[in-house]
C-alpha cells in the first residue's frame, strides 16, 4: 500500500491563497485534505484558520466547528487560535439567536435571550421584566427565579430587596432542588443576618449538591467559625483550600480555625499562604490593569 504523500509547499500555499482570496467553495475540500497531511505546526494552524473562516463564509457551520475543534486541540494556548475562537463562537451565537427570533418570535426563549442581553448591558430592571414574562409562560423553567434573585441583589442594598431576593431563591429551589447556587446565596444572606444555624444548613446542602463548590465550603467554614463551632470549621475550610489553593480566603479562615483550636504552627502556615496568595492576586490585578491601560503596539 502506497503511503500518502505530504503535499508540497507550493501546493499548500496555493490552497491558502485560494481560501484567502475568497474562493472558499473551491478551497474547502482542498483545505480538509491538506490538513490531514500537514505535519508542520505553523502550516496546520494556517490551514485550520483558513478552514474556519471559509466554513463561516459558506455558512457551513459543521465544517467551521470541526476546524475549530482541531485547532483548539492542537493549539490550546495559542493567542491567535483563542482570538479566532472567541469571534467564531460569538458569530455562531448571533446567527443562532437571529434564526430563533425569525423562526419562533413569540417563544419564551426569545424573551429569555432579551433578558440576557439586557442583563449584560446592566439594564437590570428591564431584564427582570423579561424574566418575569418567561416565568408567566413557563413557571417551572429552572434557573429563572435564580437569575431574578441575583439581579435584585445587584440593586440597592435594602431590607426589602434582600427579602425579595430571598423569596426568589426559595422559589427556585421549589422548581429545581438541585440548584447549589441558590442554596449558597440563601446561606450567605442568613449568615449576614447572623442566623448561623440556617446559614450552615444552606451551605451544607450546597456542598452536597456540588462537591467542587469552593465558595460554599468557605461559607460553611466561615459560618461555623462565627457560630463558635471552631473544630467543625476545619474540615470544610481544608476542602476549600484544596479546591482553590490560589484563593486567599480559605487560608485566612483556616488559619483562624487552627488558632482557635490550639494548632499554632498550622495557623501560621495558613496565614503565610494567605499572604502569598493575596500578593499573587494583587500582582495579577495590577498586570491586568497595566495591560488594559497601555496602548498596544501595532505590528506592520
Amino acid at each position: 500500500m502506497a503511503l500518502a504523500q505530504t503535499p508540497p509547499a507550493n501546493s499548500v500555499a496555493s490552497i491558502e491563497q485560494l481560501a484567502e482570496s475568497g474562493h472558499c467553495r473551491e478551497a474547502m475540500p482542498l483545505l480538509k485534505t491538506a490538513l490531514t497531511h500537514a505535519t508542520d505546526p505553523e502550516t496546520k494552524k494556517r490551514l485550520g484558520l483558513d478552514g474556519v473562516h471559509c466554513g463561516m463564509s459558506l455558512h457551513d457551520l459543521d465544517s467551521a466547528a470541526g476546524f475549530l475543534r482541531g485547532l483548539s486541540s492542537s493549539f490550546p494556548n495559542d493567542p491567535e487560535v483563542l482570538y479566532a475562537t472567541v469571534h467564531i463562537y460569538s458569530d455562531l451565537s448571533i446567527r443562532a439567536s437571529q434564526k430563533l427570533m425569525v423562526s419562533a418570535p413569540t417563544s419564551y426563549q426569545v424573551r429569555l435571550l432579551n433578558g440576557e442581553a439586557l442583563e449584560a448591558q446592566g439594564k437590570w430592571d428591564e431584564a427582570i421584566a423579561e424574566y418575569r414574562e418567561v416565568l408567566k409562560r413557563n413557571p417551572a423553567l429552572p434557573g429563572i427565579h435564580y437569575r431574578v434573585g441575583r439581579l435584585v441583589l445587584s440593586g440597592p442594598k435594602t431590607d426589602e430587596n434582600k427579602k425579595a431576593a430571598q423569596s426568589e431563591f426559595e422559589e427556585e429551589l421549589k422548581v429545581d432542588p438541585s440548584n447549589a447556587g441558590a442554596e449558597y446565596i440563601l446561606g450567605e444572606l442568613a449568615r449576614q443576618d447572623q442566623q448561623f444555624p440556617a446559614a450552615i444548613g444552606h451551605f451544607e446542602r450546597a456542598t452536597k449538591l456540588d462537591t467542587r463548590f469552593a465558595d460554599a465550603f468557605i461559607g460553611l467554614g466561615r459560618a461555623m467559625l462565627e457560630d463558635g463551632r471552631n473544630a467543625e470549621a476545619v474540615a470544610p475550610l481544608q476542602m476549600a483550600a484544596k479546591l482553590r489553593p490560589d484563593n486567599p480566603a480559605p487560608h485566612f479562615y483556616l488559619s483562624t480555625a487552627y488558632r482557635r483550636t490550639g494548632h499554632p504552627e498550622e495557623a501560621q502556615r495558613e496565614l503565610a499562604l494567605h499572604e502569598q496568595t493575596s500578593e499573587k492576586v494583587r500582582q495579577m490585578k495590577q498586570e491586568i490593569e497595566t495591560g488594559v491601560a497601555e496602548p498596544q503596539k501595532v505590528v506592520h
